[in-house]
């Protein structure tokens, strides 16, 4: 064998090993949603479907009980949101709350063992907040949700802290050059460690808090009303990897791919996400991010801030959390029509300082 043949053989070798540890090998499912010769194909890969029906598989309910007949705020004390509920029925969601949130834990995750009626730990302040915002997203936010809604678990999946939530990003370090700090100048600063690619460092806090402007084509193809830059199209393009990876999906489970910008020619699911963009902002602003005065210093973020929610939080790798099963059926007291207090006063971080 020649020296060439040699080198040749190993140059396939390498590349071979280089496929085969970055790239996804076949099979691939493809399944048509359009008319055909439009491209309109989903793409699954096996081995990743079968972990994301695992990690999607849908709690049982707890038996239901018999009403007592009279409301929690008669039986328990200190109920600020959960008040109206029917006493049994408000042991039988605790229960539930206990086993979606904090199964290891148990009760003591957020209630004092000697007085569960003490407001002596945050996580009790934290998870009032979070059942007014479960109510808030199945009666406000059916636009997104539908009647299918959300509880607790669809995030937490039996963690304390839900997967996949994030904090704003600080800039990376600027590059130097000769000796010297290169300046940004407009430029996108990458980070690998927040989108997983060469894309901007942090999207998420560009239109999942803040409501900047989501596009990479122009409205218009007349000289000076083109107003959208490379910069911002990578920074759209960074959250539609996130929104594609968070759902299980490719562009085109909500985008023609033949016309990207035609809302004419897009699937349903365009409509459904739009709302879902607007919802994930909503919830950060309105529910979590004033949350950062609650939590302690080891729950925050680097720059201070609470954990926020994405996509991924809910869907973890799913177009439909839990494959579109509803677990607000057997809860109705946090569904749609349900009687948390949406209103109550969910106390403040003094509320459980210096407390037994």
């Amino acid at each position: 064998m020649s020296f060439g043949l040699k080198i040749g053989g190993a140059l396939a070798i390498v590349a071979g090993v280089f496929v085969a540890s970055h790239f996804t090998l076949p099979p691939v499912i493809s399944q048509q949603r359009g008319y055909r010769g439009h491209g309109d194909e989903i793409l699954y890969l096996p081995k990743t479907l079968a972990q994301t029906r695992a990690d999607n598989v849908s709690p049982p309910p707890e038996p239901a009980q018999d009403p007592a007949g009279q409301p929690a705020s008669q039986v328990y004390q200190n109920l600020k949101v959960l008040g109206k509920i029917d006493a049994n029925e408000f042991l039988r969601l605790m229960a539930s709350i206990a086993s979606w949130v904090a199964p290891v834990q148990g009760c003591t995750y957020c209630h004092n063992q000697d007085n569960l009626a003490y407001d002596s730990i945050y996580t009790k302040i934290v998870a009032r907040r979070m059942l007014q915002m479960t109510e808030h997203i199945n009666k406000d936010w059916k636009a997104h949700v539908g009647a299918t809604g959300v509880t607790c678990y669809t995030c937490h999946r039996g963690q304390p802290v839900p997967t996949y939530v994030w904090f704003n990003a600080p800039p990376p370090a600027p590059a130097t050059v000769g000796g010297f700090a290169e300046t940004n100048q407009g430029k996108n600063l990458v980070s690998k460690v927040a989108v997983g690619s060469a894309l901007p460092y942090d999207p998420l806090t560009t239109f999942l808090e803040q409501s900047n402007e989501i596009r990479v084509q122009p409205t218009q193809a007349l000289p000076g009303t083109d107003n959208v830059s490379i910069k911002g199209a990578d920074w759209t393009y960074a959250l539609m990897m996130q929104m594609s990876n968070a759902l299980g999906v490719n562009c085109n489970y909500c985008h023609a791919t033949r016309a990207f910008r035609d809302w004419d020619q897009s699937p349903p699911q365009r409509v459904t996400a739009w709302y879902g963009i607007r919802m994930v902002r909503d919830l950060n602003n309105n529910y979590l991010d004033p949350l950062g005065k609650i939590f302690p210093p080891n729950r925050l973020g680097p720059l201070g801030d609470a954990p926020k929610v994405q996509c991924a939080v809910c869907h973890k790798g799913v177009y439909k959390p839990l494959f579109g099963v509803s677990l607000v059926k057997d809860y109705p007291e946090i569904g749609a029509d349900g009687i948390v207090d949406l209103t109550a006063n969910i106390g403040s971080l003094n509320d459980y300082k210096d407390k037994p």
